[in-house]
């Protein structure tokens, strides 16, 4: 019965170690377990805080990149509006030189016409006409004044004609002339002439010599051509209106020059 007691004893004195023994080592597995946590949740929000402080250092670097832009856009914008100013009070300007030339243009075509009508006046309609056009003044002198036909000689009374008109032109300035001469539809072949191209040509040209050679106009301001039968002022189905095609028309039109230059400034 004793030797039982004592192995009841010795047992439950091992027991007792094995409970003390594991008590304390359970606590301290599990504190240790709680500090990694902690250390791994330190190290997680440190990471954090570092992406945080990083953003903010990006930010701030962002912010001040883009005051920077923005004070060039101002800039930038304060130098256009003040170019822009200018280049509207500079194009206002020669929107009004430009007005004014063609005001004086117009005038003085308007002058001209009123000029060539009164130095013309002894002339009938049928022989000749004054009209403007595109801002041009066109004088259309009818074959019968000027011509025989077939021929590129001009009779007495044209030549008359065209001396008064070279008077008046002498004196306007800043005026270049165009002859143009006409024919009608009906071709024509003769020794001196291959076909309507030749005779309008040449009757065109006799004008110029006409007006320069004889009646001293400036030949430098002055242009021949022909246009044959292909711009007929009429049908060609009927006499009248063949003689009203055969013609040679004077276009007086304004010297373009100054307008050009003050375009291209």
């Amino acid at each position: 019965m004793k030797k039982t007691f004592y192995i009841l004893a010795f047992f439950s004195l091992i027991l007792s170690f094995s409970m003390l023994s594991c008590g304390p080592g359970k606590k301290l597995l599990s504190s240790e377990a709680r500090v990694d946590k902690l250390q791994k949740d330190n190290a997680l929000v440190q990471s954090k805080l570092d992406d945080c402080n990083e953003q903010v250092k990006n930010l701030k670097t962002e912010s001040a990149t883009l005051k920077n832009d923005n004070d060039l856009v101002i800039n930038g914008l304060k130098v256009l509006t003040a170019e822009s100013k200018m280049t509207i009070a500079d194009q206002a300007k020669r929107l009004k030189s430009l007005q004014d030339m063609i005001q004086s243009q117009k005038d003085v075509m308007s002058k001209l016409k009123n000029s060539i009508a009164d130095a013309l006046m002894n002339y009938k309609t049928d022989e000749l006409s004054i009209y403007t056009l595109d801002g041009k003044v066109y004088v259309s002198l009818q074959e019968k004044l000027l011509f025989k036909s077939g021929s590129d000689v001009v009779d007495p009374k044209g030549k008359e004609a065209l001396k008064s008109l070279a008077q008046v032109l002498k004196n306007t300035k800043d005026i270049t002339v165009l002859i143009e001469g006409h024919t009608d539809n009906v071709p024509i072949k003769t020794k001196l002439f291959q076909d309507n191209w030749d005779l309008s040509t040449a009757r065109a040209t006799s004008i110029v010599r006409i007006l320069t050679k004889d009646n001293g106009f400036d030949p430098n301001r002055i242009t021949a051509t022909g246009r044959s039968e292909f711009h007929p002022v009429k049908s060609n189905d009927t006499a009248d209106g063949r003689a009203a095609n055969r013609r040679t028309e004077v276009i007086l039109s304004p010297d373009l020059k100054e307008l050009y230059k003050l375009l291209n400034q």
